[in-house]
């Protein structure tokens, strides 16, 4: 049986709402996502493993540093 929280880890990404600020369309026009707020001052990026993995990659040269 798959690990609950790895499979959540491998499809999204949160992260303080102001740190796409500048990159937000790049990242949605790049790739499948799914941008949702979460609690107030936060933003869920939903997605594949893929995508979610390539998005990382694209935060990572951005300079967004990921938890």
């Amino acid at each position: 049986m798959p690990d609950p929280a790895h499979l959540r880890d491998s499809t999204q990404i949160v992260l303080h709402r102001d740190v796409l600020n500048g990159i937000r369309a790049d990242l949605e026009r790049e790739f499948v996502l799914t941008i949702v707020p979460f609690e107030d001052e936060y933003l869920r990026i939903i997605g594949s493993p893929v995508e979610i993995k390539e998005a990382s990659e694209f935060l990572g040269r951005h300079g967004v540093s990921l938890p």
